[in-house]
């Protein structure tokens, strides 16, 4: 499938509710980061973060919203192939390691 030229609608407020988690985590983030290389954050702090600011549950969210899109607009086969490059993407592993594609196959 060419994807380069196929667009998908969504409507606005779910775009804009998207935005809006994804600007926090990442301007969260980025301060986190800048305070872990300053030595005033830890591992800790970033895990309360990610429990109190429900990070998980939003990220699902908008994979959600994005993912119904998909489903409505485009054909089951189309799908697929979005599924299969999903599923290519990097994951943390249960051992606490990042687990790649090539990790997987085995």
């Amino acid at each position: 499938m060419d994807m380069s030229s196929r667009e998908i609608r969504i409507p606005l407020t779910e775009v804009v509710a998207v935005l809006q988690d994804l600007n926090e985590f990442v301007v969260s983030l980025d301060r986190l980061g800048s305070r872990q290389s300053f030595g005033t954050a830890d591992e800790h702090t970033i895990g309360e973060f990610v429990a109190d600011w429900d990070v998980a549950r939003r990220l699902a969210h908008a994979r959600r919203i994005i993912s119904v899109a998909l489903d409505e607009q485009l054909s089951e086969e189309e799908n697929a192939e979005i599924d299969a490059l999903c599923d290519q993407g990097r994951f943390y592993g249960e051992d606490g390691s990042v687990s790649t594609p090539a990790d997987q196959s085995g």
